[in-house]
């Protein structure tokens, strides 16, 4: 029998971050009830999930910013492609992505940054798409 973890205690002076439950709660209701890559209404047939915008394996943190709403399918093949490649896919599939929403996940995502510090691996990875989407959506970005 493995041992039992004790929850995780916050570090002093650090606000405690939500739960899977209320992050996946807080991040459909910001994002709305649709994916983010697809466009599909999340239903009891189309569960939603939170997506890592800047993927963990490239620097990207854990915390609301980084999250967007997506459903299993889309979270689960888009693997760690960066975000503006997995948008391409998409149209290209004939689904309906949310360039505005993905300009709007990575800028508030760039301003947390800069406003907590931090995160040096993922600045550049983070840089570099805004700069892509901004190019390759001008509409986005606005």
């Amino acid at each position: 029998m493995s041992p039992r973890r004790s929850p995780a205690v916050p570090e002093p002076g650090r606000p405690r971050q939500p739960g899977r439950a209320e992050r996946l709660a807080a991040v459909v209701e910001r994002d709305g009830g649709t994916c983010i890559w697809c466009g599909r209404d999340f239903s009891g047939l189309v569960p939603p999930t939170t997506e890592h915008v800047v993927p963990r394996v490239k620097g990207g943190p854990s915390r609301l910013e980084n999250e967007v709403a997506a459903c299993r399918r889309c979270n689960a093949e888009r693997g760690h492609r960066a975000p503006v490649d997995w948008l391409e896919e998409c149209e290209r599939r004939g689904w309906r992505p949310d360039a505005p929403r993905l300009a709007r996940a990575l800028t508030a995502l760039q301003a947390a940054i800069e406003r907590d510090g931090g995160q040096r691996r993922a600045r550049p990875y983070l840089d570099a798409q805004l700069r892509r989407v901004r190019r390759r959506f001008p509409g986005a970005a606005a």
